[in-house]
């Protein structure tokens, strides 16, 4: 980061800065979203038990997200706050540490899956296929997710140093990849064989060591030095645990309303995994605002610019919940339609229709209770960024719906409303204490700079 990125960032008006580093971003997770949406697409065509078992296996792909992103984020944090000291070269020795913790904990969430992915398929469905089919795409995703753990801390360090461009253009080659394999790889051609399920699975991991690849061709950084490994390996981890902690508990709930839901039907743990994926779409907005502001935050934090901190989280707020409307619009009056691209069943359509509309109520909450938690990451205060999560994906959303669920299954669909609406009341509370730290610190301030003039 130059001298021009940390006036940008420090100077440069609020809409500014999120119009030049939103829209790359957002277009990056546009396409990342292409994805599960793709692979869903083409499964879909092939059977439904398919859809089902990547309805089943998401959570797992959520919970190698957490990680990936997770430490990629920690090292973004961390590297935006040393380029606000001006310390470069503590910048420099955080990317190059990172890298590594990131490639270790690949190695380690490839043996643990190896594990425990039999089990795991096993008490996720009635179905004798559907087990299968999470077992052959789960292997080849876990295993061969290296990609996805280099690419996202590859891409943090990127954006920490104020390039926002590569990771797109990475993450449009990766899904370009996905895209064009997918097809030949589950139904085949000439002489490739029809791989089914597992044709996704291959093509998923193809198109995330692509990204990889580009996004790692410049990096230059050192191995990192023994005695520093442990100091940096600790700011990364507090740094980025609140992500990682965010991204894991959003799994444990998907996980825990996929076992609820499978004890009414196999359609239903079909409806939440397509809505999820359609999600990953319309949320876009949202997500790129929780990326971009992170490094925008931390800089302004470490400089003690409160009141740009406060204006940063409020015009975010502000332009996610405009896009969010659309994703009400679509929701509500557009479910069947919606989830007619996926699957053929009139019972998930069914189901779906109702439970589309119910979770369509919780987009407008939702986009301060999910933004809300990363503003407290960003500026250092994690214990609130903590217990948002907690409360949100742990205390209210399965233990509500287990108890929503003996009125019936589309009660289940009203807990995402609830939640939200809860999660944001406890995120407003937690801002006004911080507000007025931050107000008592910066009198304190003028103060002592009255005295010493």
């Amino acid at each position: 980061m130059d001298n021009t990125e940390n006036t940008f960032f420090g100077s440069e008006r609020v809409s500014k800065i999120l119009l030049k580093i939103c829209p790359p971003v957002m277009f990056a997770q546009l396409i990342q979203a292409l994805y599960n949406l793709v692979d869903s697409y083409f499964i879909g065509k092939c059977s439904e038990e398919g859809l089902t078992a990547l309805s089943v296996i998401y959570p797992i792909q959520l919970i190698i997200i957490a990680l990936g992103v997770g430490i990629g984020v920690g090292v973004n944090t961390v590297m935006a706050r040393f380029y606000g000291l001006g310390e470069k070269e503590k910048a420099a020795k955080t990317a190059g540490i990172g890298i590594a913790v990131s490639a270790l904990c690949w190695i380690v969430f490839a043996l643990v899956s190896l594990i425990f992915m039999k089990p795991f398929a096993n008490a996720s469905s009635q179905s004798v296929l559907v087990r299968q089919y999470v077992k052959d795409y789960g292997y080849i995703v876990c295993v061969g997710s290296t990609g996805i753990f280099l690419e996202g801390v590859f891409s943090k360090i990127h954006q920490a140093k104020g390039n926002m461009k590569l990771p797109m253009i990475a993450q449009v080659c990766g899904a370009l990849f996905n895209i064009v394999f997918d097809k030949i790889l589950i139904f085949g051609l000439g002489s490739i064989p029809a791989l089914g399920i597992k044709g996704a699975a291959y093509a998923t991991v193809g198109g995330q060591i692509l990204a990889a690849v580009i996004t790692g061709a410049s990096m230059r950084y050192k191995p990192p030095v023994v005695s520093e490994t442990v100091k940096y390996t600790k700011l990364i981890w507090t740094a980025g645990m609140p992500s990682i902690v965010m991204q894991a508990l959003y799994t444990v709930y998907i996980l825990g309303l996929n076992l609820l839901l499978v004890t009414f039907s196999d359609a239903a743990v079909t409806v939440l995994g397509i809505y999820y994926k359609l999600q990953s779409l319309f949320f876009i907005p949202l997500f790129g605002m929780e990326t971009c502001i992170v490094p925008v935050l931390s800089y302004n934090c470490a400089r003690k610019s409160y009141d740009r901190c406060r204006k940063i989280l409020f015009e975010s707020f502000g332009v996610s919940a405009v896009f969010m409307a659309f994703g009400i619009i679509a929701f509500e009056f557009f479910p069947t339609q919606l989830i007619g691209l996926f699957s053929h069943s009139e019972l998930v359509k069914d189901v779906g229709r109702v439970g589309f509309r119910i979770i369509a109520s919780s987009f407008l909450p939702a986009a301060y209770s999910l933004l809300i938690p990363v503003f407290f990451q960003a500026v250092g205060r994690n214990f609130e960024s903590v217990a948002l999560t907690v409360l949100r994906q742990v205390i209210l959303f399965v233990p509500l719906a287990w108890l929503l669920s003996f009125a019936g299954l589309n009660f289940v669909w009203c807990t995402f409303p609830i939640t939200e609406i809860l999660t944001c009341a406890l995120g407003m509370y937690f801002y006004a204490g911080l507000s007025k730290k931050w107000r008592n610190e910066t009198a304190e301030l003028q103060q002592k700079s009255k005295s010493d003039v």
